[in-house]
């Protein structure tokens, strides 16, 4: 099964539909998410980025849209915690499994609390990366929420 990877697998595992969409990963781009909304031709808000951050010292997962800032104080508090930081790129790839730039909320080695930004519920389907570079997975957000385990709540830095 070609782009079989431990996302897809966890997808499949859950009887969740999905589709995959494949693209031209540009390993200089300035955002990876932007470049990929971009190279599928798709609005910025509805390719979420997979950000691996640390609250209080304990990994978590934000999944937010490719035009937005997580905030690190709204994730701290979702999270029931006093304060975040992003994760360093080695700590990330250490703990899911993943590379840089091909982190997925789904199918992590290590399953952690994970948010998904509310505003993807406003969009019948998000593109959420595949777990490699220039792979996106087509979803339902629902369906991203329940594969992730994740909360559906504001994690985005206001656009004031």
């Amino acid at each position: 099964m070609p782009n079989s990877t431990p996302a897809t697998i966890a997808l499949r595992k859950l009887g969740i539909a999905f589709k995959l969409h494949t693209y031209v990963y540009d390993s200089n781009a300035e955002s990876i998410g932007l470049q990929a909304a971009e190279a599928l031709g798709v609005e910025p808000n509805r390719v979420l980025k997979t950000l691996m951050a640390e609250v209080d010292g304990k990994p978590v997962c934000a999944v937010v849209p490719a035009d937005c800032e997580v905030s690190m104080k709204k994730l701290a508090s979702v999270m029931d915690g006093k304060s975040a930081k992003m994760m360093r790129p080695a700590d990330a790839e250490r703990l899911t499994g993943y590379h840089v730039g091909g982190i997925s909320p789904f199918g992590q080695k290590k399953r952690v609390p994970t948010a998904i930004d509310e505003s993807a519920l406003t969009h019948v389907t998000v593109f959420v990366n595949g777990g490699q570079r220039g792979l996106q997975i087509e979803i339902d957000p629902n369906d991203a929420a329940l594969a992730a385990g994740a909360k559906m709540q504001a994690v985005t830095a206001s656009h004031e």
